[in-house]
């Protein structure tokens, strides 16, 4: 018998390789307005598209305002005029819903789970409901989560409390009511680690590359909301499984 009833999949990053996505979407559209997509500007728009995730996670900013703001700001800085900015969004949006990359075997892991029926899985993301809807069922996970959860539906962006309380109390009626016995697997320390761990619900952090010696900014909020596991492939979840 597995220690665990139910995992709560993250999305971009775990599930899915969101960084290939982004680049083909923003390299596609940067194309269609004429500006060549150099690994600089990609490395850019990366860069403040991540700034305003991490805005919106501690509420500095409102989804509309992400999803407005890091093409405007990145026009800004590169001195980009006469963009439809909501045209722009509109296609980088259709494109990043259809197109998708495995983070591993993600698909594999994911079905061999189903296939043993012990533990069910969700999904957790803070990610636009008609892209992520659209990737998953394309991507074949969408048939093996038992649920959807996702922010904008819910109205409140993860790590923040009013989203876990609504995940659990919806795990709850499906008879899942200890949040110990759940598992969040995610690659984000500030919303899939910080949110479980206020929520009193087990932790997985999955950080390939040595995240920690890239980027030592997340070693204090590693020490404070310290996850319950860490694995660099996800294949060592398995063991953590069993």
């Amino acid at each position: 018998m597995s220690r665990f009833d139910a995992i709560l999949w993250d999305v971009d990053g775990t599930l899915l390789d969101f960084l290939y996505a982004q680049r083909q979407a923003i390299s596609k559209c940067m194309t269609e307005i004429s500006v060549e997509p150099t690994e600089e500007r990609i490395a850019k728009y990366s860069e403040i598209n991540d700034g305003y995730w991490k805005r919106l996670e501690l509420g500095e900013v409102t989804k509309e305002q992400l999803l407005v703001g890091r093409f405007t700001s990145f026009f800004a800085f590169y001195g980009i005029t006469g963009v439809d900015v909501n045209a722009f969004r509109a296609s980088y949006q259709n494109t990043l819903a259809n197109v998708f990359a495995y983070q591993e075997n993600t698909l594999e892991i994911c079905r061999e789970i189903k296939e043993q029926g012990q533990i069910r899985q969700y999904v957790i993301t803070n990610g636009i409901t008609s892209v992520q809807r659209n990737k998953l069922e394309l991507s074949g996970f969408a048939e093996l989560m038992e649920d959807i959860f996702i922010s904008e539906q819910i109205g409140v962006p993860k790590p923040q409390k009013g989203f876990f309380d609504y995940c659990l109390a919806k795990l709850a009626q499906s008879g899942l009511t200890d949040p110990g016995r759940l598992l969040i697997v995610g690659d984000s320390l500030t919303s899939d680690i910080k949110g479980g761990v206020l929520s009193g619900i087990s932790t997985c952090w999955y950080r390939p590359e040595d995240a920690l010696e890239k980027d030592p900014s997340l070693r204090e909020i590693h020490d404070r909301y310290r996850p319950t596991y860490e694995i660099s492939r996800l294949e060592q979840l398995k063991e953590i499984l069993d």
